[in-house]
């Protein structure tokens, strides 16, 4: 698939635009298919986008939870940007399917190893910031990440998210898009209701208290449906 394709993919995920292309090209060419010698271009991305991350999780929980201690701001940012955590990032955008990895690597599962879809993570958030800066940065970061969600009780629970998006990129070869249709209550009860579709079929509706438990409901409720027809 050409870049220009993958990109617009991406790019809707993100809601950012790239103006120079070849920045995603780098962020997405794994090392396994560039030569030993010299610096690769997505690790100097990923080292970038390393620090705009640590710095922009950081700005933001400062930002929206005023009462929190250091100690309580160093886990939360932990739990946000941990290997799994990035990993499952890097599938709900898509970069499983866009990495160019090498021959080696791809009978090996590269695209499905949480250290390699971290990595490419960070290298994507590089090439935005180098493309147009900080503050798109950090758009992303509160784009792609919800600040406000619970963490899982239990990291071993099913993820429904996960599985609708295997099951769609089986039977349609696209991925499920979440769009939040309302957050009612007050701060503290809040209430969100999410929806799944792919393409033009709306899967299914959620609601919970944050909007992972609202998107994980919608899938759990989009497996049923498609499992039935």
């Amino acid at each position: 698939m050409k870049l220009e394709a993958i990109a617009e993919h991406i790019e809707r995920r993100l809601h950012y635009r790239f103006a120079r292309l070849d920045l995603l090209g780098d962020a997405l060419t794994h090392t396994s298919v560039l030569p030993s010698s010299g610096a690769a271009p997505i690790e100097r991305l990923e080292f970038l986008g390393d620090s705009v991350l640590g710095l922009a999780v950081s700005e933001l929980l400062v930002r929206r939870n005023p009462s929190l201690t250091e100690g309580d701001l160093t886990m939360a940012r932990s739990r946000l940007v941990n290997t799994n955590s990035l990993a499952r990032r890097a599938r709900e955008i898509g970069l499983a399917d866009a990495i160019v990895l090498g021959k080696g690597e791809e009978k090996t599962g590269g695209r499905k190893k949480p250290s390699i879809l971290a990595d490419v993570f960070e290298a994507v958030l590089g090439a935005v910031f180098i493309d147009g800066g900080y503050e798109a940065a950090r758009r992303v970061v509160e784009h792609v990440f919800d600040l406000e969600e619970e963490p899982a009780e239990n990291e071993a629970e099913v993820d429904a998210k996960t599985s609708l998006q295997e099951l769609t990129q089986r039977l349609f070869r696209l991925l499920p898009v979440y769009q939040t249709l309302s957050v009612e209550g007050p701060h503290h009860a809040r209430n969100f209701v999410v929806e799944v579709s792919v393409g033009e079929r709306i899967l299914g509706t959620g609601s919970g208290r944050s909007k992972r438990i609202a998107a994980q409901e919608a899938a759990r409720r989009a497996l049923v449906e498609l499992r039935q027809t």
